[in-house]
């Protein structure tokens, strides 16, 4: 694969879908990516734990890039998941053998690239595989700055890693997709349905309401053992910084978006006003998870009014970038 070229992307997911388009030859930026797959999102749902702590996300779930940008593009693409091992190690290398670069899911703690310290089991993380050498892989990992290699043994245990979102060795790739395209009917679609959602939605567990929710319940950790507030407090952190990119992360990817797209609409304003708030958001959720990353630091009582307050604060000022961009005419 002398002609396949690593970046360094932000996220897993859309970079894979950035860096393997633009190999079979639509060139389609990271944020584009990210915001025409329509995944940005808040989620709080108390009843399903990882690792015992509530989960929050910032965006869609996993494969939802993948599979929104195949639609949302007209992109066909193969998607293969195995019940053997043997059948997916097998697989992996016939698509190889035909000169294709796949995309595959797999667990962060079983890739032996990855500094020991820094592994942990999350099973959705994606990468690019374009050769083979010996009894090792050629690895494009969009989160590191140059491609890497991956022994057989290591890349099998974490393509078929057990637990939740297993990844059951998904392999993707195009096998279609359309020479010209036009964008901007995509990303008006897309800018309408993202912020009706956010603002709108009925569920009290997603968009600007799970925020809101969120924060009622950082306010209820008063009457927690502080251990266990920590706790709490602390995963908001983690889901928040060190999955993927994060709540601050994936708004600043979606104001680049923004910000590409106003040029596409010859320099609109309120695409560019939107992607300016957007911005200031994600320097908000920033200073959100330092507060709280001090906080459970530091042997003082911990502030919750005032932690759940900025998270409000966030939400109201969230809600102005997709007031904003209902005033967009296209």
């Amino acid at each position: 694969m002398g002609n396949f070229k690593h970046t360094h992307h932000a996220h897993c997911e859309s970079g894979v879908m950035s860096s393997m388009l633009r190999y079979y030859g639509l060139d389609i930026s990271e944020p584009m990516i990210f915001g025409l797959s329509n995944v940005l999102n808040f989620v709080y749902i108390p009843f399903v734990k990882i690792g015992g702590m509530p989960l929050v996300s910032y965006r869609s779930v996993p494969k939802a890039i993948i599979k929104n940008i195949q639609k949302n593009l007209n992109i066909q693409m193969n998607l293969e998941t195995f019940s053997s091992k043997q059948r997916g190690e097998e697989r992996l290398d016939e698509l190889l053998g035909q000169g294709k670069i796949v995309g595959a899911q797999s667990s962060v703690y079983w890739l032996d690239y990855f500094p020991p310290e820094i592994r942990f089991h999350f099973n959705a993380h994606n990468l690019l595989i374009y050769g083979k050498e010996s009894e090792e892989y050629l690895i494009s990992d969009p989160v590191f700055d140059k491609s890497v290699r991956c022994s057989k043994e290591s890349l099998s245990k974490a393509r078929f890693a057990k637990g939740m979102m297993a990844p059951k060795g998904l392999l993707y790739y195009p096998v279609s997709i359309p020479k010209e395209i036009d964008l901007k009917p995509i990303i008006s679609k897309n800018l309408k349905k993202i912020s009706k959602y956010m603002l709108k939605t009925p569920m009290p567990i997603v968009g600007l309401r799970g925020m809101r929710f969120l924060a009622k319940s950082i306010l209820k950790l008063r009457a927690k053992p502080k251990k266990y507030a920590k706790l709490f407090l602390g995963n908001i952190v983690r889901m928040q910084e060190e999955i993927g990119t994060g709540g601050a992360g994936f708004r600043f990817m979606y104001a680049s978006f923004l910000e590409e797209a106003s040029e596409l609409f010859d320099g609109d304003l309120t695409l560019r006003e939107a992607s300016s708030l957007m911005l200031e958001v994600g320097d908000e959720w920033r200073d959100f998870a330092l507060v709280i990353a001090k906080a459970i630091k530091s042997k003082q009582d911990i502030d919750y009014k005032k932690i759940a307050q900025m998270l409000v604060n966030i939400s109201k000022n969230e809600a102005k970038v997709y007031k904003k961009l209902l005033e967009f005419k296209g």
